[in-house]
């Protein structure tokens, strides 16, 4: 078992290695969730990532033999990003195996890094049996991303690096895959702090830490997809669950919506960009998973590597939600000047159309009738309720498209 001089021998070690992120307070987040509330922005790590402080540690404890073979990694992206880039730093041979379904941003920034990126497995688990494979028919190191006692050990100066920044600290929010972080994390707070709170969160659709930590061992989930792909771990380490088991107060998931929120929510109000796994922390408190009013909370924003494509789908998901974009279906009279008319009214109740389009013949309008589809931009439910009113009494049929599952 680890100790709390591995994690400050790690932090001595990457004193010039890795960046000491800031720990914001945030006023609006506090009012939002009812407690004294923090950010710790990993996503400001180089790489977008607290991978780095794991990657870089044992990195820094290979042997000059190691070194000069090489090394592999399997990750989901944030890991071997980070392995790529300290690799490049220290000039060691990298060999980075992702998923065939990881996010552009991070293979290509591998890719950037010098490191030879493999592309095998539809699963983080598939990756992992495809960079074992190639550790022996190479002879590498295989760093693993979670399960190993130096890449905890540097994650875990995290945990430090909180106690100095937030000293009157309630309790931590921790995202939680494979388990490496909250391991390394809940051994350096409670080491030092045993009245500190450490809370793990896991997406619902793979919470194999949750059903481990409940079932009393380690199990093996099925594959999933998640927004939360960073930690989307069908089982936990080893080492990452006795350490849980021993530190780690509680375990909460959090679903999609919720998640997708959370990263909405991020870009609001903290301008900040933060990945699915690193929103999760948000979403737990902001939707009472864990009850913290009141107390003085960190959330641990751990990476910021999301495609652009997804940060799209997931605004435009989350202003439906919020009520800021609805979807009309309105039935009219099919004669010259109906569709002019529902459009002035629109614009008379201040809400601007995004899209709009008719059907004659695939709807379940009346000959002489015609369904038209607006898309329309409002300032939230109540403009929206305001809006079919007045339809309503100008004589429409208004139907609300819900798109949400």
């Amino acid at each position: 078992m680890l100790s709390l001089s591995d994690v400050e021998a790690a932090r001595q070690r990457l004193s010039k290695a890795i960046y000491a992120t800031p720990c914001a307070y945030s006023e609006t987040l506090s009012r939002l969730t009812g407690s004294r509330c923090f950010v710790k922005l990993e996503n400001l790590q180089m790489t977008g990532s607290f991978k780095e402080r794991g990657a870089a540690n044992k990195l820094l404890t290979l042997s000059d033999v190691e070194r000069r073979r090489g090394v592999v990694a399997a990750s989901a992206g944030n890991h071997g990003l980070a392995v790529a880039f300290h690799c490049q730093r220290l000039g060691i041979r990298s060999v980075i195996v992702m998923p065939e379904w990881a996010p552009l941003i991070k293979v290509t920034s591998a890719r950037y890094h010098e490191a030879e990126v493999v592309l095998a497995g539809a699963n983080y688990d598939e990756a992992y049996g495809h960079a074992r494979k190639i550790e022996a028919e190479r002879g590498l190191t295989f760093v693993h991303p979670f399960d190993d006692p130096q890449v905890i050990a540097g994650q875990g100066t995290l945990g430090l690096e909180l106690l100095e920044q937030c000293p009157d600290l309630d309790a931590v929010v921790v995202p939680v895959g494979g388990g490496g972080l909250i391991g390394g994390v809940a051994l350096a707070i409670k080491s030092k702090n045993p009245r500190t709170r450490v809370i793990g969160v896991q997406a619902e659709e793979i919470a194999a830490m949750q059903a481990s930590l409940w079932g009393g061992k380690r199990l093996t989930l099925p594959a999933a997809a998640t927004i939360a792909d960073g930690i989307a771990v069908r089982e936990v380490g080893e080492l990452t669950f006795e350490l849980a088991r021993k530190y780690v107060d509680a375990v909460v998931t959090v679903n999609e919506e919720e998640i997708a929120n959370a990263i909405l929510l991020l870009l609001e109000i903290e301008k900040t960009v933060v990945e699915g796994a690193g929103a999760t922390t948000l979403a737990a408190l902001v939707n009472r998973k864990v009850a913290l009013e009141g107390k003085t909370v960190v959330l641990v924003l751990s990476g910021g590597n999301i495609d652009v494509n997804v940060i799209a789908r997931v605004i435009e998901r989350g202003l439906v939600k919020d009520g800021r974009l609805v979807r009309f279906s309105v039935l009219l009279q099919d004669r010259p000047g109906a569709l002019a008319r529902l459009t002035a009214l629109i614009a008379q109740s201040r809400a601007n159309v995004l899209h709009i389009s008719h059907d004659r013949a695939f709807s379940l309008a009346r000959i002489g009738e015609t369904e038209v589809l607006v898309t329309l931009e409002t300032s939230g439910r109540e403009q929206i309720e305001a809006l079919k009113q007045r339809l309503g009494e100008a004589g429409y049929r208004v139907k609300e498209v819900d798109t949400r599952p």
